[in-house]
C-alpha cells in the first residue's frame, strides 16, 4: 500500500496481561471479527508492506506466540514495567538505518490502514509523528501538550503525571506513532522510570525528541474506533460492533442488499458479486463466497462456502465447510430452511435440499433433491435424483465410513437405509421402508422389506376388572 520510499519496520506491543478481561485467554488473543485482535494489527502491517515485525510478547507468551505465524520475529518483556519498556525490547532487533518505525498496540485492532500510511508520510523519515485524538472525556490519557503556535507537540504528559491545568486538554496520545530508526533506539536507551507509576513510558521519547531537535508532529483524527483499545468484554463488544458496522457499509456500498445492517456478523471473509440479498442474523465464518443474485434468508450461520449464481438459501440453513472442504453451492440451487451443510458437501445446479436434511461429504448432481428429513453422508448422488423423505445412507460401520452411489434418475422411496457400501443403478427405484445392502442393477425395482400381514376382525385385549 502507498509508495514508500524508506523501509517501514513495525513493533507491536502484545505483553500486557489484561486483567480486566476476566479470561484465561491473554487479552491479545481475544477474538474480534472470528480472529485474535493481534492478528488484525497483524494483518494491517501486511497491508503497510512493512519489511519488518518485532512483536513483542510477555504475559503467556507461549500461547501467544503459538498463535503468531513463523514469519514473525518475537521478543518477550519479562517482567512488565511499562511502555517504553516494551519497545526497548524490541530495539536490538530493528535495523541501524534510515528506516521508519511504527510503533502499534496489539489490543488497538481498527486502526485503518489509509490513516497509519498518513502518519508515515508526515514523518517522513525525519520526524516523531504522533496519531492524537480528541476526547469529551480524556480520563486516563496521556495529555498532547503543544508549543505556543500548536503546530508541534512538546510533550506528552500521561494522565496520572499532568497537572490540573494539563488535564483539561482534551487532545489525546493514541499509544501510535512513526519515527526515525536510528532517533527512536537512541530516544529509548534514554528513558527512565521517574514517575508516579514507576514504569518507563514511551512518551517520554517525546522530550527526547524534542531536546534532540527532532520536530514533533501530530496528526488528530476523528474516529475513535480506530485507535480504541480492549480492556474489557465490554469494550470488546462495542468494538465488535464497530467492526460490523463498518463491514456492513463497506458490502452495501458495493450493492449488497442487507435486510438490517445491524443484524450482521462477518467472522472472515465474506465476497458478494451482483444483486446480493442478506436478511437479518445471519453469521459468515471463514472464508465465504456469494455469486450474483444470491438470497440469504434469515438467521442462515454459513461458515467456509462458495454459494454460486442464482442460488436461495432459505432461512436458518447452517453451512459448517472447513478451509480444506468447504461447502459448494450450485447454480440456481435452492437450499433450506433448517437445512444442514457439512464439509464436503457439493450441490450441483438446481440441487434442492429441503428443511431438515443433512449432507456431510456427498456431492449431488444436477437437479437431485433431497426435500425433507433426510442424511447423505459420503455419498455421490447422480443427475435427477428423487431421495425421499426419512431416507438415511448408512455410512458408518462402528470404525470405517463408506461411500453410497446412486446413479443418475434414481427415485429412493421414503423412510428407506442403504447401507454402505453400495451403488443403486442408474434409473432405479427404492420402494418406501427398504433396508437396501446390496448394489442394484440398472433400471430395476428394488423392493428389501417385511411382507405386510393384516389380520383380520382382530380384537384388541381387555384390561382385566
Amino acid at each position: 500500500m502507498g509508495n514508500l520510499t524508506v523501509a517501514l519496520n513495525v513493533v507491536v506491543m502484545a505483553a500486557g496481561k489484561g486483567t480486566r478481561m476476566k479470561s484465561a485467554t491473554p487479552k491479545v488473543l481475544q477474538r474480534l471479527g472470528g480472529k485474535p485482535l493481534v492478528q488484525h494489527v497483524l494483518d494491517t502491517a501486511a497491508v503497510l508492506e512493512a519489511k519488518q515485525v518485532v512483536v513483542v510478547t510477555g504475559h503467556q507468551a507461549d500461547q501467544v506466540e503459538a498463535t503468531l505465524a513463523l514469519s514473525y520475529q518475537t521478543v518477550r518483556q519479562m517482567p512488565q514495567l511499562g511502555t517504553g519498556h516494551c519497545v526497548q525490547q524490541a530495539a536490538p532487533l530493528l535495523p541501524d538505518d534510515d528506516s521508519i518505525t511504527l510503533i502499534l498496540s496489539g489490543d488497538v485492532p481498527l486502526t485503518k490502514p489509509e490513516t497509519l500510511q498518513a502518519l508515515i508520510a508526515q514523518c517522513a523519515g525525519k520526524h516523531l509523528a504522533l496519531l492524537t485524538i480528541r476526547f469529551d472525556d480524556p480520563t486516563g490519557y496521556g495529555r498532547i501538550v503543544r508549543d505556543a503556535a500548536g503546530e508541534t507537540v512538546a510533550a506528552i504528559v500521561e494522565h496520572k503525571d499532568a497537572s490540573a491545568e494539563q488535564r483539561t486538554i482534551h487532545e489525546c496520545y493514541s499509544g501510535i506513532m512513526a519515527a526515525p530508526t536510528k532517533l527512536l533506539k537512541a530516544w529509548l536507551a534514554k528513558l527512565d522510570n521517574q514517575n508516579a507509576a514507576g514504569e518507563f513510558y514511551l512518551t517520554d521519547v517525546v522530550k527526547h525528541a524534542a531536546a534532540s531537535g527532532t520536530q514533533v508532529v501530530a496528526t488528530c483524527i476523528a474516529d475513535h474506533v480506530e485507535v480504541d483499545g480492549v480492556n474489557s468484554p465490554v469494550q470488546l463488544a462495542q468494538l465488535e460492533r464497530a467492526l460490523q458496522a463498518r463491514i456492513a457499509l463497506s458490502l452495501m456500498e458495493k450493492g449488497v442488499r442487507l435486510a438490517d445492517p445491524a443484524r450482521l456478523d462477518v467472522r472472515g471473509s465474506l465476497v458478494c458479486g451482483m444483486d446480493v440479498e442478506i436478511d437479518v442474523n445471519c453469521v459468515f465464518a471463514g472464508d465465504v463466497q456469494l455469486g450474483d443474485h444470491v438470497s440469504i434468508g434469515a438467521n442462515c450461520v454459513i461458515t467456509d462456502a462458495t454459494i454460486e449464481s442464482g442460488a436461495v438459501i432459505q432461512a436458518f440453513t447452517h453451512m459448517e465447510g472447513t478451509a480444506g472442504k468447504p461447502v459448494l453451492v450450485g447454480v440456481g440451487a435452492r437450499v433450506g430452511p433448517f437445512a444442514r451443510l457439512r464439509p464436503g458437501a457439493k450441490l450441483g445446479e438446481d440441487v434442492h435440499i429441503g428443511n431438515f436434511v443433512e449432507v456431510k461429504n456427498s456431492t449431488l448432481a444436477k437437479g437431485a433433491k433431497a426435500n425433507h428429513l433426510a442424511y447423505l453422508g459420503d455419498s455421490s448422488v447422480g443427475e435427477r435424483v428423487n431421495y425421499g423423505a426419512g431416507s438415511i445412507t448408512a455410512n458408518y460401520d462402528g470404525a470405517n465410513k463408506h461411500k453410497t452411489v446412486i446413479e443418475d434418475d434414481v427415485h429412493v422411496g421414503s423412510n428407506c437405509v442403504i447401507v454402505a457400501p453400495v451403488t443403486i443403478g442408474a434409473g432405479g427405484l427404492i420402494g418406501a421402508g427398504s433396508i437396501v445392502t446390496k448394489s442394484t442393477a440398472v433400471g430395476a425395482l428394488t423392493i428389501a422389506r417385511g411382507r405386510q400381514v393384516s389380520i383380520a376382525n382382530w380384537q384388541r385385549p381387555t384390561k382385566k376388572s
